[in-house]
């Protein structure tokens, strides 16, 4: 292997070059390198940024830890500085830093015309009709029918047991609580509906066609969301549905919202 040209091996043993070197070498990874490993990502900017300081502070502690590498280390410093033949080199470094510095300022504060991010609604707001399974349902106004019928109360919480446990329970836990064996396999997590500000906070049909749309029935304002709920209507019946929906609020010990009566509706 052949010796490197004095001129070269001049800067290479030196510690100054030697310190931009290493910030280049470093900089290049970071942005470059590290994006294409297997298994890896695009590294932010704010990372970016601690990482250079890290080796840039480690590069400091290298150079300075020796009064001889210190003084050769300040020498192109103290000659750019001062020095009459590097007028032309001095005048060019202050142009560029001027203008780098004046271009992040602008950067900073110019205005930009993409379009303002759409603001996710974690409970959007339901449509006023749906249809489910080919029969239109009004939710405006719709309490949970089987309330009606309090002498079959028992039979129906039962049935929503039984859904509950044959269909929710992998992923809503057997506490209700988003907890379920498959729970942590999803992000984002299925819902807590023991936390009062779940179903607690909703009318039993805001529920209803959450349960029946599931995650590709969001709106828009809803998303994005990567929500695993699926579409219940593909697999369970109206009326199973609301039993479930009783189930919930049963165990729960929650109170759904009701619907505001108007003037008319106490007349």
């Amino acid at each position: 292997m052949s010796p490197l040209p004095p001129g070269i091996k001049r800067y290479t043993e030196h510690p100054f070059w030697q310190a931009v070197g290493i910030l280049v070498v470093a900089f290049a990874v970071v942005v470059w390198v590290i994006p294409i490993l297997p298994g890896s990502a695009i590294v932010p900017k704010s990372v970016v940024l601690q990482y250079m300081v890290t080796v840039l502070v480690g590069v400091l502690i290298y150079v300075s830890d020796n009064e001889a590498r210190w003084r050769r280390f300040k020498e192109p410093i103290h000659a750019v500085l001062g020095e009459p033949r590097l007028r032309v080199v001095r005048t060019t470094l202050l142009v560029v830093v001027t203008a780098l510095v004046g271009l992040v300022a602008y950067g900073q504060v110019s205005t930009t015309v993409a379009a303002p991010p759409n603001l996710r609604s974690i409970h959007p707001a339901p449509p006023t009709e749906i249809t489910f399974r080919g029969k239109s349902i009004t939710l405006t106004g719709l309490e949970n029918p089987l309330r009606a019928h309090p002498d079959s109360l028992a039979a129906y919480l039962a049935e929503g047991k039984r859904v509950y446990y044959q269909n929710c329970l992998p992923c809503h836990g057997d506490h209700l609580d988003g907890q379920g064996h498959f729970a942590h396999g999803f992000n984002p997590i299925p819902a807590n509906f023991q936390d009062n500000g779940t179903i607690a906070q909703l009318t039993e049909s805001f529920v209803f066609w959450r349960v029946a749309k599931g995650g590709p029935g969001l709106p828009r304002e809803g998303t994005p969301w990567n929500s695993a709920m699926p579409k219940w209507e593909d697999f369970l019946t109206e009326r199973e549905i609301w039993s479930v929906i009783l189930f919930l609020y049963d165990q729960t010990g929650w109170t759904p919202r009701t619907w505001e009566k108007t003037g008319s509706d106490h007349d």
